[in-house]
């Protein structure tokens, strides 16, 4: 059976043909489907207006279709720009910026779904609310706008907590979400499909405001906490604490540590047990499968995959795509983790090495150019290229966009790189976060993530010794201006918070087995 391309309307116009043939009137069944008349071609430096007919064709994506908003989508939403629109909400507050608030109601669906299977959050939410732990908090926020997202966001509101929110992915909000949030009187300014110039200007949105300045950071890549460290020095000292949840936005702390620039503490989410254990390698194992289907179609068993990075997002990857029948290589830095990926049964290689054979090449390492366009160049024939990590930036993309070479738009998040001898690159998501851009992840293992997050800004385990953010924003303790791993006693009880959803019966020690030290041999021999 042929398989028809989006824009392609031979089938289209063979049923019509024949219902008129046959009838005298073209066939009616169900409503029209409508086809693009030609593929999208994109020049090296887009227009303004280029930038906002871009914009358009991302927003109505075919992953649209799986959230519950998508159908209401009003076609004459997209001839403005979200920043050239007045709209405001029920109460009559216009602090917000959204593709369209009367998606609000959809919106509210999706977030009451997502809020079933975040058990953690939600207990912690009811436990703390009464208490209003974050009282006093002006929270500005950086991350993936998602229905789990919004959980998140309406908890921190819940503990006493302002926050004024922008996304950290130009692709990965849901408009529905955002609009949901913008109803309820939370300061978002987001919308899928935004342009690199839209993204900035969310971002300094919610951080440029009169009468209200940030006391702390909730980050997802290091955007937020670059742009005000840039832009806004004398704010930026002023910031109490930065919590950061991604790896790119870690190497970003690190950096500004290690310059002697990092004037404020800040907390590293992303190397928590949480964070690490659940949330980097589950999520991901299960996430990358739904989003290369739901791109290419592809059949993987057979195919040659090589994965960047063995870290825990490139153990879920290699995971998934093994079980699937995929032959995988693995490229990696560390020792140990290259180690790791032997002992698992996957071969260690230089991506020099493997770079003209393989069918797919995936990305999972937050840092830059790990796929040069001297790879990309090597590529065989319709290799699939794509990105786990955070930042845009480890598929040198910017590379591609020459006069030699022609971008084409065959579905929505799946561009067709041509070289002049004919040569297709399969580029997914502009080399962006392949999973929140092209489709969902699972809410399960996110709420123990923002959990995390949540009892990071709340200051549980301050008395262990380690950073605890709102312990700043109270003036108790001083903390030195570095970045911090979250202590497992933060993650760990929400963990098992989280375990109450999943059939498991966790073991305790006794008595003896508590006072005893673990490295006592006795204990080897002792019965049970």
């Amino acid at each position: 059976m042929p398989a028809f391309l989006p824009g392609d309307t031979g089938l289209s116009q063979a049923v019509q043909r024949r219902s008129i043939q046959e009838t005298g009137a073209p066939c009616c069944r169900g409503p029209q489907i409508q086809f693009a008349d030609d593929m999208q071609e994109f020049t090296k430096f887009p227009t303004k207006t280029g930038r906002r007919s871009l914009s358009r064709s991302i927003s109505q994506s075919s992953t649209d279709s799986y959230s519950s908003a998508a159908s209401y989508t009003d076609s004459s939403d997209d001839e403005v720009s979200p920043r050239e629109k007045q709209q405001t909400n029920s109460k009559g507050s216009s602090n917000f910026c959204v593709k369209n608030i009367k998606q609000a109601e959809f919106g509210r669906r999706e977030i009451e779904i997502a809020e079933q299977d975040m058990s953690a959050l939600i207990s912690l939410r009811k436990r703390a609310q009464g208490e209003k732990p974050l009282a006093g908090a002006k929270i500005v926020g950086c991350t993936h706008i998602t229905a789990q997202t919004a959980v998140l966001i309406e908890t921190l509101c819940a503990l006493g907590a302002q926050c004024r929110w922008s996304a950290c992915n130009i692709y990965s909000t849901q408009n529905e979400v955002a609009a949901a949030l913008a109803e309820a009187g939370v300061a978002v300014f987001a919308w899928k499909g935004e342009s690199e110039d839209d993204f900035w200007w969310c971002i300094d949105r919610c951080v440029n405001v009169d009468g209200w300045q940030a006391n702390m950071i909730l980050d997802d890549g290091g955007d937020l906490t670059h742009w005000v460290y840039k832009k806004y020095p004398n704010v930026f000292k002023k910031i109490r604490g930065i919590v950061e949840e991604s790896v790119t936005g870690v190497h970003r702390l690190y950096q500004l540590s290690k310059a002697g620039k990092l004037c404020v503490p800040a907390m590293n989410v992303n190397d928590s047990v949480t964070k690490q254990k659940f949330d980097n390698l589950y999520c991901c194992r299960e996430s990358i499968l739904d989003g290369l289907k739901r791109t290419t179609d592809v059949m993987f068993g057979g195919k040659q995959v090589v994965v960047c990075g063995y870290g825990e997002v490139g153990k879920g990857c290699c995971a998934a795509l093994k079980a699937l029948g995929a032959i995988v290589y693995v490229t990696e830095i560390d020792p140990i983790c290259a180690l790791q990926a032997c002992m698992d049964g996957f071969r260690v290689v230089k991506l020099s090495e493997v770079i003209r054979q393989v069918d797919v090449v995936i990305t999972c390492t937050g840092n830059k150019n790990v796929v040069t366009r001297e790879h990309l160049d090597r590529m065989k024939n319709s290799c699939i290229v794509c990105n786990m990590g955070h930042s845009n930036t480890e598929i040198d993309v910017t590379s591609l966009r020459t006069p030699e070479l022609t971008w084409e738009r065959v579905r929505s998040q799946v561009d067709h790189v041509i070289w002049p001898d004919g040569k297709r690159v399969v580029l997914l998501a502009e080399g962006r976060l392949l999973n929140l851009s092209c489709s969902t992840v699972p809410t399960f293992v996110l709420s123990i993530t923002a959990t995390t997050q949540v009892g990071t800004l709340q200051g549980r385990g301050a008395k262990g010794g380690l950073l605890s953010v709102p312990m700043c924003v109270c003036n108790r303790v001083p903390w030195p201006f570095s970045c911090h791993v979250v202590s497992p006693s933060i993650g760990s009880p929400n963990a098992g918070e989280g375990a109450t959803c999943v059939p498991l019966i966790p073991a305790f020690l006794s008595p003896f087995q508590t006072n005893t030290s673990p490295a006592c041999t006795c204990l080897r021999s002792t019965p049970t």
